[in-house]
């Protein structure tokens, strides 16, 4: 390369490095104002503290500070505001104003003890992008023996029909209907008939059921590989296969975006997640599943053959 060209090359990369610099921040690095977390006081003293206590360490909802929450939510800030404005209060979700919102993160940093700084926290999502909050350290995991302690109640067909199956179509109903638009009447009547999807009608919101739906998903990964567990056919389930791992940890994955989405409460965002959760299912089922030795999945000579390759 000549001089003149190495030159303009770096005369080109120059202000890119020197923006990722400005832009890749931590929330150590005073993203905050004492004056903007004062605010966040008297918000939170009226519309949190009941839930979540009077010091933020948590009452009847997690605690907002320290290194639990840290263990939770450590990322970018954008999410956490994203949890704040449109899902809390929890008896009066999205009454917050997104300035507000970030008023009462704020308290929350300063709660945490990070310092505070000369500009105040921006309630705009690029700026709270570029603004990471460290995890806290991973809690160790318990012994082998321990996690096993239970074995199977059900094999693994029976798992999938009664968790799986209902959680992705509870996530897959947000296609047709916005979790926000409250149910029919008729869909709690008896004659309404039993329905896979309406099982919270009239108890949970709509985006509260997505909410759980995604945490079901993801807890039933580990569950994918219990020792001792059995197919359908009777076969034992290849918890030991280096697929069938990497597929439990796809599920596992795919539940935290699923769920990282509902938060928003967009009803286009989680419809759009939607087709990653269909080819997470297509994944392990074309491997360990839909066999095809004849016409249709559910025939037997199919099930004969589940969970081998």
């Amino acid at each position: 390369m000549s001089t003149r060209a190495a030159l303009i090359l770096a005369f080109v990369l120059a202000p890119s490095v020197a923006m990722q610099a400005q832009t890749a921040r931590t929330v150590r690095d005073g993203v905050y104002t004492d004056a903007q977390a004062t605010r966040g006081s008297a918000i939170y003293k009226e519309k949190c503290a009941s839930c979540h206590g009077p010091t933020l360490g948590g009452s009847l909802a997690p605690p907002l500070a320290g290194d639990a929450f840290a263990a939770n939510w450590g990322g970018p800030l954008s999410a956490i505001l994203d949890k704040i404005q449109l899902t809390m209060p929890a008896n009066a979700m999205g009454t917050l104003t997104r300035a507000q919102a970030a008023d009462v993160l704020a308290l929350m940093l300063q709660t945490s003890k990070f310092q505070a700084g000369r500009a105040e926290l921006s309630s705009e999502d690029a700026a709270l992008k570029a603004i990471t909050l460290p995890g806290a350290q991973a809690v160790a995991r318990p012994p082998a023996a321990v996690a096993s302690a239970f074995p199977p109640a059900g094999n693994m067909a029976q798992l999938m029909r009664g968790v799986l199956f209902p959680a992705a179509n509870m996530i897959f109903n947000v296609q047709r209907y916005d979790p926000a638009t409250p149910p029919k009447a008729n869909n709690q009547s008896k004659e309404a008939g039993f329905s896979w999807v309406d099982w919270g009608a009239g108890v949970y919101t709509g985006w509260e059921i997505v909410d759980y739906a995604a945490v079901a998903l993801g807890e039933t990964a580990p569950l994918m590989l219990t020792p001792g567990r059995r197919c359908e056919n009777g076969k034992p389930v290849p918890v030991n296969d280096p697929d069938w791992i990497k597929f439990s940890n796809e599920l596992y994955e795919t539940s935290k975006a699923i769920y990282a989405a509902a938060q928003t409460r967009s009803q286009e965002k989680v419809s759009d997640i939607t087709e990653r959760l269909a080819d997470m299912c297509l994944h392990c089922h074309q491997v360990y599943r839909d066999k095809r030795i004849s016409r249709t999945p559910d025939d037997p000579q199919n099930r004969a053959a589940r969970c081998s390759k």
